[in-house]
């Protein structure tokens, strides 16, 4: 059994991407089971090693520790190459040769289509019955084609450790892009199943998400496993932090003169792990793993305003 943080190592870590990971080793640590770090670098352009390296040394600042070595999405191209086949094997893989522009005109067209049945923005699966003769068509002017996973719209239902029954429709999600990398959706997939991950804590935006992995799960004959999906951190003017607001990772912070140890204490007043008032040296992973409940998370309020507070730094909390 194991519980995983797996960030794109596009950037440094800010205090929601600290904080996710701090509740993922508590929900981890608390139940026995491992914890690991998985690096989602597909997109080797934006993902770098020396990002890598400052996002586990900042991960380390704050007390995580992570069992194994780090794993690498890029690394495994032909682990999910080799699953993509077994898709395509079972008839469940079409080429898909439109652009983004045409996906968008079309999915413009399809929302003002009666009886639509799919979900919002879900591609509207134009090129899902291609003729031999279209598809060479396609390639002969140069296109390359995506692949794309055969659905009919499927609605998936899970249950949430912090956001309760939760579900929605599965589209023709992309399984690989046209230039040969491997989706998102599917590599998540395959990683949690072959690195034996039953608990996935992570930010409620990909919520949304979750209904095509677990339908890919079950192509797949892989275990779903246990979702719990948090509250963001989001900046001042509601958007998801950034940058742009200001001191919002560790080497920001300690350019203002505070430690990992204050941050950390932050990270845990935001969830109601720890008081207002306990000092910032009375609180460690160790005192936060002995007070840990799921049910602080579970009884958060979505609607309501929350702060994590670092000096003179203020973030407001909520779900994206």
């Amino acid at each position: 059994m194991a519980g995983r943080f797996a960030p794109s190592p596009t950037g440094d870590l800010h205090l929601g991407n600290l904080r996710t990971a701090l509740l993922a080793w508590l929900a981890a640590r608390s139940t026995g089971r491992r914890y690991l770090v998985r690096m989602e670098d597909l997109d080797r352009v934006t993902s770098s090693v020396g990002h890598e390296r400052s996002q586990l040394a900042d991960l380390a600042a704050i007390g995580l520790d992570w069992d194994g070595d780090v794993v690498r999405q890029s690394e495994r191209f032909d682990i999910y190459r080799r699953h993509i086949e077994r898709l395509d094997e079972a008839g469940l893989v079409y080429r898909c040769y439109c652009t983004r522009r045409e996906i968008r005109a079309e999915i413009e067209a399809a929302a003002n289509a009666p009886h639509a049945h799919l979900p919002d923005g879900a591609y509207p699966g134009t090129c899902r019955d291609l003729t031999a003769d279209e598809r060479a068509e396609r390639e002969g002017g140069g296109r390359s084609p995506a692949l794309r996973l055969r659905t009919d719209g499927d609605e998936v239902e899970f249950d949430d450790v912090v956001l309760g029954p939760t579900r929605g429709r599965v589209d023709d999600v992309v399984l690989a892009r046209a230039d040969g990398v491997p989706a998102y959706n599917l590599a998540v997939v395959v990683d949690d199943a072959l690195q034996g991950v039953d608990q996935v804590v992570r930010g409620d935006d990909l919520a949304p998400s979750t209904p095509r992995q677990i339908l890919l799960q079950q192509l797949l004959g892989f275990e779903q496993p246990e979702y719990w999906h948090v509250p963001l951190v989001l900046g001042p003017d509601g958007e998801r932090l950034a940058k742009r607001h200001g001191a919002v990772t560790l080497d920001d912070l300690a350019a203002e003169g505070h430690t990992a140890a204050d941050v950390l204490a932050s990270l845990a007043r935001s969830v109601g792990l720890a008081a207002a008032t306990e000092p910032a040296s009375s609180i460690t992973t160790a005192t936060l793993l002995d007070r840990f409940d799921p049910g602080v998370l579970v009884a958060l309020d979505p609607s309501a305003s929350r702060t994590v507070r670092v000096g003179r730094a203020w973030h407001d909390l909520g779900r994206g």
